[in-house]
């Protein structure tokens, strides 16, 4: 009988031990399975974000050939149209026909020919100075926002102001033509979509960032409309501002103030190197 019961509670323990065997097989193929599910899972979420991160940088990439394009295309139609004319009417008036005028005739011809000649000269540097305006060369982009916003604010549509806190030392000047492009891109769809009563632009830097913020009283974007813009086919200038940003490996907040009275957009770009 003792034998019996001994053996009964060997059973009963084992039954146990087999039990508890079992749900820590169990709770361990659980843990595993759900181990692999979610490491598949977050495999198939990092795919999916390179794959929009992918798209994203196709996108940029192709708004910023198409912006190229579009350039060039506007500076050959200008060659063309404009100054192509103007030289084709000077070599009419310096033909192989001028020796045999009277000199009178052939200083009025000259004379004829060289305004027609400064005509071109101008034309060709009104092209030049949309590329690189003289006053961003020369001066830098303070003096070249300055120039913009005075000849805003003199037109009588918006009140127009611009203040740099801390300029002292210039960035590149290939990231200055971006940044004034930018900024240039913004200030024209805020005066064209945005109904603003003003428009104003900071500038401030610490130790390894410039930052430009331009502040406006119309209706504007925040940065979730901005980024779902850059993923369709609309918003070609917006894409162009994102394609510039991208250069200077900057980047680019739209914002509203939580009073909702001003939009903000803030462009932070690192500091490469001085100019």
């Amino acid at each position: 009988m003792i034998f019996l019961q001994a053996t009964g509670g060997a059973t009963g323990s084992n039954y146990i031990m087999l039990l508890g065997t079992l749900g820590m097989v169990s709770l361990t193929l659980g843990i595993v399975f759900f181990v692999i599910f979610h490491q598949r899972k977050v495999t198939r979420f990092n795919m999916e974000l390179k794959k929009m991160e992918e798209d994203k940088q196709q996108v940029l990439l192709n708004a910023s050939i198409r912006f190229q394009e579009e350039e060039r295309n506007r500076i050959a139609a200008d060659l063309h149209d404009d100054v192509g004319p103007l030289l084709a009417t000077a070599r009419l008036y310096l033909n192989e026909n001028i020796v045999n005028q009277e000199p009178a005739a052939q200083l009025q011809s000259i004379y004829s020919a060289k305004q027609i000649i400064d005509d071109a000269i101008q034309l060709i540097r009104n092209i030049s100075h949309s590329m690189m305006p003289p006053t961003l060369k020369n001066f830098g982009l303070e003096s070249a926002m300055s120039d913009l916003f005075q000849k805003i604010n003199g037109s009588g549509s918006l009140n127009a102001s611009v203040r740099f806190h801390d300029y002292r030392t210039r960035i590149k000047l290939e990231q200055e033509l971006h940044v004034f492009r930018i900024i240039q891109e913004l200030v024209n769809n805020i005066m064209k979509h945005s109904n603003a009563g003003f428009i104003h632009l900071t500038q401030n830097a610490n130790a390894t960032h410039s930052y430009f913020r331009l502040h406006h009283d119309g209706q504007g974007i925040i940065q979730t409309e901005f980024d779902r813009l850059n993923h369709t086919s609309a918003g070609l200038g917006l894409k162009n501002i994102a394609s510039r940003v991208k250069v200077l490996n900057g980047r680019i907040l739209f914002e509203i103030d939580p009073s909702h009275t001003y939009y903000k957009v803030t462009i932070e770009i690192p500091k490469e190197s001085a100019y």
